[in-house]
């Protein structure tokens, strides 16, 4: 098997294990509150990426490497918490949307216009220029997102205006990880977020959801089967275990291929949700969605590069 399609197959590995993620959400959110659901979540995750860091930093002290400098860690501090409190912002959005209503599978597709909202914040923030397929991409995408959401009634539901605000917040952190991540450890710097994530999570979660429910019935419901099967997965396999799939997978593929296969979590959102939850789309919210993949497919074409 070739290099290429290795990384191709360990990516839509990833697409269906963050898919799946959208489930697990919906089912862990009839049990827990959104905080509590992120900050286990998320605390297990960092833990999860122990072993994997110290087996890194054991690698790098046999290949004579040094040690980071109290200097560069205090960097990578600050970068990791600049990213986890976005990552907390736009995963609390996306839980309480779930949580509120919004299916597995429209919650996916929405997310997933993060994906054509990165190049558009690039360049209201940063000057970047956008080509036409990003703009094309825009079009399609609120086409997509006024049949997906608004169902005829013309007014968006709270859930999913919550889930469309992660989309954006995403955005932020993608941009805040491609700012941070060329100059500290990938591990560590996913490390450090998921545990900021975690530690703001575990804190809200007594005002919001202990304190209304009582610590027993909270006690209760965070143990029971469900809920722990839910929170195990989104922690494991969709946060420390997926990340570590889109590295390996990354290395040998080109940016846009593996964008567009990692896009297609969306879908595996959809089919997760028909065949375990029995959440079905209407025709409307099909077409919706199908609008949404094709600017999601749209945008990352990369742009004509003018030949000398």
């Amino acid at each position: 098997m070739n290099r290429q399609l290795k990384s191709s197959l360990i990516l839509m590995l990833t697409s269906a294990i963050w898919g799946l993620a959208f489930v697990a959400q919906s089912k862990g959110s009839a049990y827990t509150g959104a905080c509590t659901f992120i900050g286990v979540r998320f605390l297990v995750a960092a833990a999860a990426m122990l072993p994997a860091i110290l087996i890194s930093d054991r690698a790098a002290r046999g290949r004579g490497e040094r040690a980071d400098s109290a200097k560069n860690s205090k960097g990578l501090w600050r970068a990791g918490i600049i990213c986890g409190v976005l990552l907390f912002s736009a995963s609390l959005a996306q839980q309480e949307g779930i949580t509120l209503g919004t299916s597995a599978g429209k919650a996916g597709f929405i997310t997933a216009i993060y994906i054509v909202t990165v190049p558009i914040i690039n360049l209201l923030l940063f000057r970047k220029k956008t080509s036409a397929a990003i703009w094309l991409g825009v079009v399609l995408a609120l086409a997509g997102l006024y049949l997906l959401c608004l169902n005829g009634a013309e007014t968006l539901l709270l859930s999913d205006l919550l889930v469309l605000a992660c989309a954006i917040i995403f955005s932020f952190q993608i941009l805040s990880v491609d700012r941070f991540s060329p100059h500290y450890d990938a591990m560590k710097l996913a490390a450090i977020e998921f545990l900021t994530c975690g530690v703001l999570g575990s804190v809200l979660m007594i005002p919001f959801d202990i304190v209304p429910a009582g610590f027993a019935t909270w006690a209760d419901n965070l143990l029971q089967a469900e809920s722990c099967i839910s929170i195990a997965y989104a922690a494991v396999f969709s946060s420390a275990i997926g990340y570590t799939l889109q590295i390996v997978g990354q290395r040998g593929l080109n940016p846009a291929i593996a964008s567009l296969i990692m896009s297609m979590e969306s879908v595996f959102a959809v089919l997760a949700g028909w065949i375990i939850l029995n959440q079905r789309m209407t025709p409307r919210e099909l077409a919706g969605s199908a609008l949404i993949l094709v600017a999601v497919i749209i945008a990352q074409i990369p742009p004509k590069t003018k030949s000398k």
